[in-house]
């Protein structure tokens, strides 16, 4: 890649905490190649300054405010889309790599005046980029993962990772538990979801809990967003007795998250970008996969399906507490703790500047 150091700009729009957990190595690859930290451009939604917050992958952060849930965006419309192409220009980029099939956010690129362009080059995308290669309808049709794997492998760009790992700061882990005064082992659980049709519901979530305490593990960690206290108190509620051994860790920045996560005996729960970061923070990850797709970019992901037989409805719904407990037990050989349920670390440092539009 000839760009001059500083000088590449990355666009990864797709919107979600998981969406950005998936690109992870790509964007590491882009970095590395470059020969420099890079600058990228990233919807708000994504916490991609949280994911990176312990590598110097990044040089800084451009933040797209493009269809945002409940309001139009600063990058919306016209004079949002010209917005944007100022603070491009402004960085005086020499080379852009789009990690997504947009044409309006080529054409953004192409008007701001970066020399080189490259990206997906799906249908009326490919009029603004000049620089092979261009991806194949059937590689646009493979998950977001493959698409930017095959990307890379087209360009000739090394991916040294075969799947998204997330940095783990030093000391994060040990501060992780003692935030929480966690000195023994336990249980991570994803309780939250950003979409209500992926939410498994606090009933069997409790059922769940009080299995997995009967099993032996002296404690469980409620993860999910600051909007789930409600969630947390019904689960609680449900585990009756026991609720003491349930706590809560709620709205922490991710790169705590991950580390809270990667001293987990193991994670279970909803299919949400929590449990992408979970998988990518090293943790065996038990995904509760009733109204979205199987995923299999990461080996930590373990999917939990509904089961066809289960006669108790589709969906979330269709999967039973039992069955959770079954995968898990095939998966380890046992639902409580064993030997060599810690999760080996992962480097990282130093967090990059963010910036928006």
């Amino acid at each position: 890649m000839p760009s001059p150091p500083h000088h590449l700009l990355v666009v990864q729009p797709l919107p979600g905490i998981g969406d950005m957990v998936w690109h992870l190595p790509h964007i590491r690859a882009l970095a590395r190649h470059a020969g420099a930290p890079i600058t990228l451009v990233a919807k708000p939604r994504s916490l991609a300054d949280q994911l990176f917050a312990a590598e110097d992958t990044l040089k800084d952060i451009i933040w797209l405010d493009r269809n945002p849930r409940g309001r139009t965006g600063r990058n919306d419309g016209p004079i949002g889309f010209w917005r944007l192409v100022r603070v491009l220009r402004a960085g005086r980029f020499g080379h852009v790599v789009l990690l997504h099939h947009s044409h309006t956010l080529a054409l953004a690129t192409l008007a701001a005046g970066i020399p080189v362009r490259q990206g997906y080059g799906a249908g009326a995308q490919r009029w603004f980029l000049n620089r092979p290669p261009f991806l194949s309808p059937d590689a646009m049709r493979a998950h977001q993962y493959l698409r930017a794997t095959a990307f890379l492998h087209a360009a000739g760009i090394p991916l040294e990772e075969t799947e998204p790992r997330v940095a783990i700061a030093p000391g994060a882990r040990e501060a992780a538990r003692a935030r929480l005064g966690l000195t023994m082992p336990y249980i991570a659980m994803g309780i939250g979801s950003s979409e209500a049709h992926r939410q498994w519901g606090a009933v069997r979530m409790a059922e769940l809990g009080r299995a997995l305490l009967e099993a032996g593990w002296p404690r469980l960690v409620l993860i999910g967003g600051s909007e789930d206290s409600p969630l947390v108190a019904a689960i609680q509620q449900g585990l009756g007795e026991q609720a003491k051994r349930a706590v809560p860790a709620l709205g922490w920045h991710l790169a705590d998250a991950a580390a809270l996560m990667a001293e987990a005996g193991y994670y279970v729960g909803n299919d949400t970008g929590v449990m992408n970061l979970a998988a990518a923070a090293g943790a065996r990850s038990y995904a509760l996969f009733g109204a979205s797709p199987v995923l299999r970019h990461s080996r930590n992901i373990v999917p939990v399906v509904p089961s066809a037989t289960a006669g108790v409805g589709t969906g979330m719904q269709g999967i039973t507490v039992a069955a959770v407990l079954s995968v898990i037990e095939r998966d380890r050989g046992a639902i409580g703790p064993i030997r060599n349920d810690q999760p080996q670390s992962q480097p990282g440092v130093g967090p990059p500047s963010a910036r928006t539009i």
